[in-house]
């Protein structure tokens, strides 16, 4: 049922959402009483999918909780997804959130095919959850490192799809060495997978858009520090700058031609990538004490752009990284009028 005039007048801020898994968490929201007339006027809310619980405070005001699920992103249902190094991190809950937007999914993985089951039942699930039981998903194995795999892991997404709509570069890894330490093979590495490895996808899905017609989209998970410099990790700092010009070099070049080319470039976000100072408060403490919003970021999060940027939401954006990192790329330390 839509809320009433009465229960509108009692919704404020306050109000809060509650009982969501965090694949959940990104599609909900909780909007001040103005703009419900507004919202119920235009499609983006209807009266299957408000919840009202109201719960009495001292006795005299009513502070209802109200959970809103929004409409799909505009786009997205149907489309054929390649998601690399999707078991994990930010590639885990990317892969369900376009699952949950009723894309058909390709789901990457190279060491654990346990993961990539279980990712692949978790994106069944979401699917199914949100009226899309007819969606496809699939794994695929495949070291993007490896020109090899790369030309096979494309091969078995189009057998098995037909097409393909969207790459999610994501696939990734670090090492932490002074720089005067670093062996060449680590820095091989790290390069081969985050910049050759992404190239190389992108080189393929930009192949099959221009065979096909009708455009693609390519996005790659970047880093904040695409622009802001990680002592200690000079290969992965190297590759996420070299990631960025990739961005806008591919999306000028492509422009003409319907394919978008975008990236995303988390800041300090809770994955097993930051395993040194995720489960202990105090080194966590002292990470977020540097983000300018307070806290660190989740992966749904994440996801959350990638499926904007992937969407007809953002048609008209090309060759741009989006920051989302709570500020960091900010200069944090000028909160602080210590210069003048």
């Amino acid at each position: 049922m839509n809320p009433s005039n009465s229960a509108m007048e009692a919704i404020t801020s306050a109000a809060r959402v509650s009982g969501l898994t965090d694949h959940q968490r990104q599609k909900t929201m909780v909007r001040p009483t103005g703009e419900w007339p507004d919202l119920l006027a235009n499609g983006a809310v209807s009266g299957r999918n408000i919840g009202i619980t109201a719960t009495r405070h001292r006795g005299t005001a009513t502070l209802p909780r109200l959970r809103v699920h929004w409409r799909a992103m505009k786009g997205l249902k149907g489309k054929y997804v390649l998601v690399t190094g999707a078991t994990t991190g930010i590639g885990n809950p990317t892969a369900i959130r376009f699952a949950e937007e009723g894309c058909n999914v390709s789901i990457n993985f190279r060491t654990n095919p346990d993961a990539a089951r279980e990712t692949l039942a978790a994106a069944r699930q979401a699917s199914a959850g949100n009226g899309h039981a007819d969606a496809k998903h699939i794994t695929v194995y495949g070291d993007v490192s490896k020109e090899e795999d790369v030309k096979k892991m494309f091969a078995e997404t189009l057998a098995a799809f037909g097409r393909l709509d969207v790459l999610i570069n994501n696939a990734g890894w670090q090492k932490q060495t002074p720089s005067e330490q670093v062996e060449m093979a680590d820095y091989d590495g790290v390069m081969n997978t985050n910049i050759r490895g992404a190239f190389m996808c992108a080189r393929e899905a930009v192949r099959h858009f221009l065979a096909r017609g009708g455009g693609g989209v390519v996005l790659s998970n970047s880093s904040v520090h695409q622009i802001i410099p990680k002592p200690g990790f000079v290969s992965y700092s190297l590759s996420k700058a070299a990631m960025g010009n990739m961005t806008r070099t591919l999306a000028l070049e492509y422009a003409p031609h319907g394919i978008r080319v975008n990236a995303v470039g988390p800041g300090a976000i809770i994955t097993p990538i930051n395993r040194s100072w995720k489960g202990d408060p105090v080194a966590r403490a002292e990470v977020e004490a540097h983000i300018p919003m307070g806290r660190s970021g989740e992966s749904y999060e994440i996801a959350s752009v990638f499926a904007f940027l992937a969407s007809d939401e953002a048609s008209y954006i090309t060759g741009q990284t989006i920051y989302a990192c709570g500020g960091l790329t900010l200069y944090p330390e000028f909160r602080l009028n210590w210069s003048s």
